[in-house]
């Protein structure tokens, strides 16, 4: 297993890596958090701009994810540390013992490796359980999901998560399905949701479990709950001056990021007419990029998985 996860994490491509180290700019003898550590191939890159003096904290669920880091801080060129937990409860700990970081960043959404590992059932790809758990030590599974909760629920589950608009014709198959067996295997629910929606929508817009899929892993792994909680730890464990990156994959996260950093880049809200500022309000962000920022279509090119990528940089007044 060791070899294997080397050869994998050797063969990890970071997604907008020079754009990260170019707008976050890490100086020598600073202090780097990274939120989700996955493969590393965004903290190896921070790390040598950090040097001897500098710290790279990494946070992650995912005990695959320790023992990566692990091969990591044995080579790593600054000082090294790991927090396994979800990155809100690792940035929580983080503050608790008052850290101040200089650069901090998240790269949301599933690593790639855990896409790789096919027994995890991330993928609609291959036959596999349907786990989709980051943290294979919680309960909650996808499995659990399909075949415990309510029609209602799984229905708002795909069409608010997954955007999906036959949700509610998936729904009832998957129900109709589990009242005579249990859905255990990604394969089952593959050939179900493609049963279940018109003939011409699965030849349009990708693979078409690739919306229900999502949806669940989101609800798995409670990815936007742990995005909601973890921005506001993030920005307070920046200090003055700190950088923040947060490379997003789908529309619901990169929302979720947008409106925190517009609303701590804002000053005055008082009304126009108002000859003087009454709330007193400062902007606590500067943009960096106005923009989200996409991958170049070199990077597309070579890594057809960055294609969703959208980054937000800002840094800390």
């Amino acid at each position: 297993m060791r070899s294997i996860l080397l050869d994998m994490t050797a063969a990890h491509v970071p997604v907008l890596a020079g754009e990260l180290i170019e707008l976050c700019d890490p100086q020598p003898g600073e202090v780097a958090v990274d939120c989700t550590f996955g493969a590393g191939g965004h903290a190896r890159l921070i790390a040598d701009r950090l040097g001897p003096d500098g710290l790279l904290i990494g946070i992650d669920r995912d005990p695959e994810a320790e023992h990566r880091f692990n091969l990591f801080a044995a080579e790593a060129s600054c000082r090294t540390r790991f927090v396994r937990a979800g990155f809100a409860e690792g940035l929580e700990q983080l503050l608790d013992q008052g850290v101040e970081a200089d650069t901090l960043y998240m790269d949301l959404g599933m690593s790639s490796m855990q896409v790789d590992t096919f027994e995890r059932g991330f993928s609609y790809s291959y036959d596999a359980p349907l786990d989709m758990r980051m943290d294979p030590d919680q309960e909650t599974t996808a499995a659990t999901i399909v075949n415990t909760w309510e029609a209602r629920q799984l229905t708002r589950l795909f069409r608010d998560y997954g955007e999906e608009r036959y949700a509610p014709q998936i729904t009832r198959a998957i129900v109709r399905e589990r009242g005579r067996k249990p859905l255990e295997r990604t394969t089952e629910l593959v050939e179900l949701i493609t049963r279940a929606i018109p003939t011409p929508a699965r030849f349009a817009g990708g693979h078409p479990a690739r919306r229900v899929f999502q949806a669940i892993r989101i609800a798995v792994n409670d990815e936007l709950g742990q995005i909601d909680r973890a921005l506001p730890l993030a920005w307070r464990t920046l200090r003055v001056g700190g950088r923040f990156a947060a490379i997003s994959f789908h529309s619901l996260e990169d929302r979720r990021v947008k409106r925190f950093l517009v609303a701590r880049a804002q000053g005055c809200i008082c009304p126009p007419e108002l000859p003087v500022c009454g709330c007193g309000r400062t902007p606590e962000a500067a943009l960096i990029s106005r923009r989200a920022i996409a991958p170049s279509p070199g990077e597309v090119a070579v890594n057809p998985r960055s294609h969703s990528a959208r980054m937000r940089v800002a840094r800390k007044l």
